[in-house]
């Protein structure tokens, strides 16, 4: 049996795989039922607003008058009390918004000029989410050309390959130790990144940017720090020895280093002086619970354009910020989520163990369940870590392909948005939101069901999700066929 029949065998048998998780559910779940989840890391199932967050929001809006402009400003000095005065702030309506504004006005080429405008481009490492940036550029080389095609729900010009600014390419850069092989019920390739080699890859990436030195405007990365995506190689402070390779790249060309964080937690983790990053943005709404909305913090030089295109820049006749008119007013959160935001910055910056306990917490029970997981050699090969950075735990299984054995499916990301990840559907079906899965990684946070009001992590919740996705996986394991 080839590989893509292996998977097509385990498609044609996904009514037996959900409905044995059904029955498994409503034994093991009970009255949980629809009440808990494994991941709030997705803007499609936010987790609940903690009480100080809705506190905060209340007590504006009990003010009878607060501009905008104070809110920002409060939020620009708590974002200095927790980078530095160097660094500067702003706020988005959503991550995506951020994103768009950055590599706009960083990476874009200028268009008010005369002439026909020059073409740029930005290396974008060819690991994991790489249509969350790279999307805003036309893929290179050509044979990366069709890469995006099936990462939304939306197809064309509607969809991630409609991002694509003018004049700007996106130039793929394959990491060195990575694997790149066709998996899942939507058969695409996956990048494998446990054995990621940062030396080796950042002298493919020196290679590029000679390559494309009079076009290369930038360099970006997804920000997890995690082995499931490539940053299992630590210097001895912690850093991912690969992003700080870029950063210095970066630097040595002078161009700008971007970092997204996604669903991330500001201020935990490395900080953007140590991987040389110029603008990291984080996903508010996701595993810290803010409103809907996207944070950007970055080096006060490069900060300041892009707080003029949002309009915060200061009025024309003076003033150092302001809330007015510019190109991406579009992308305003509102008061709101400002406040609401800021209120999350502010636990991070002054009780930061309200956030770290609960994540240690579930990853203790992470732990404990998988070391039940069934059978043992799938466990032996797992990666669990743990990581404040992306506010959660990282369950990698990607190893148990490897000395020729043929191990749990590998879900690509064209699943999850097609619906054919049977680990997914397995969980949904038992009643607990799923994690959320592909290229071998789980990921897995607290917030949905499994924090109470004050954020204090709640054991029974979690343990019994985090019991739900193990039976899962067993289930969708059994209905495997033999290698």
């Amino acid at each position: 049996m080839y590989r893509f029949q292996w998977y097509q065998h385990l498609w044609e048998n996904r009514f037996e795989i959900l409905s044995e998780a059904k029955r498994a559910g409503e034994e093991l779940v009970g009255d949980l039922r629809g009440r808990v989840g494994l991941y709030p890391g997705s803007s499609s199932c936010p987790g609940p607003l903690p009480r100080y967050v809705l506190e905060a929001i209340e007590e504006a809006n009990r003010t009878p008058v607060l501009p905008m402009r104070r809110v920002e400003d409060e939020l620009r000095c708590v974002v200095k009390d927790l980078f530095g005065d160097e660094y500067d702030a702003a706020a988005t309506n959503t991550c995506e918004a951020a994103l768009r504004v950055v590599f706009e006005v960083l990476f874009a080429p200028p268009t008010m000029r005369r002439g026909e405008a020059y073409r740029a481009r930005f290396i974008a490492p060819y690991g994991e989410d790489y249509e969350f940036m790279a999307g805003y550029g036309r893929p290179y080389p050509p044979r990366y050309k069709g890469l995006y095609a099936d990462r939304s729900c939306t197809g064309g010009e509607l969809a991630v390959e409609g991002k694509s600014l003018n004049n700007l390419d996106a130039v793929f850069v394959r990491l060195a130790g990575a694997r790149y092989e066709c998996h899942g019920i939507k058969y695409s390739v996956v990048p494998l990144l446990t054995d990621v080699e940062a030396e080796g890859s950042i002298q493919r990436m020196r290679k590029t940017a000679e390559r494309h030195a009079p076009y290369l405007v930038g360099i970006e990365s997804i920000g997890y720090d995690t082995p499931g995506y490539g940053y299992g190689e630590k210097d001895p402070d912690g850093v991912p020895r690969l992003k700080r390779l870029m950063g210095r790249l970066a630097e040595e060309y002078d161009i700008p280093y971007v970092i997204d964080c996604a669903s991330g937690v500001p201020g935990f983790g490395y900080h953007p002086r140590d991987v040389g990053a110029h603008v990291m943005m984080w996903s508010m709404d996701k595993v810290v619970r803010a409103p809907t909305s996207g944070l950007i913090v970055g080096h006060e030089e490069v900060m300041n354009p892009i707080r003029r295109s949002l309009g915060l820049g200061g009025e024309r006749y003076g003033e150092v910020s302001s809330h007015s008119k510019a190109l991406f007013s579009l992308c305003d959160p509102g008061r709101d989520a400002v406040v609401g935001m800021t209120a999350v910055l502010k636990v991070l910056r002054d009780e930061p163990e309200r956030v770290r306990r609960p994540i240690d917490e579930m990853h203790r029970v992470i732990e404990e369940e998988f070391r039940l997981l069934e059978p043992d050699w799938l466990r032996e090969r797992l990666i669990i870590t743990k990581s404040y950075t992306m506010g959660g735990t990282e369950v990698n299984y990607e190893k148990t392909w490897s000395d020729g054995r043929w191990g749990l499916p590998i879900f690509s990301a064209e699943d999850l948005f097609a619906g054919t990840n049977l680990i997914m559907e397995a969980t949904a079906m038992m009643g607990v939101y799923p994690a959320t899965i592909y290229s071998g990684n789980i990921f897995l946070a607290p917030g949905l069901g499994t924090l109470d009001e004050e954020g204090n992590f709640i054991e029974e919740n979690a343990r019994t999700a985090v019991k739900a996705l193990v039976k899962a996986i067993e289930i969708v394991y059994k209905h495997c066929p033999e290698n």
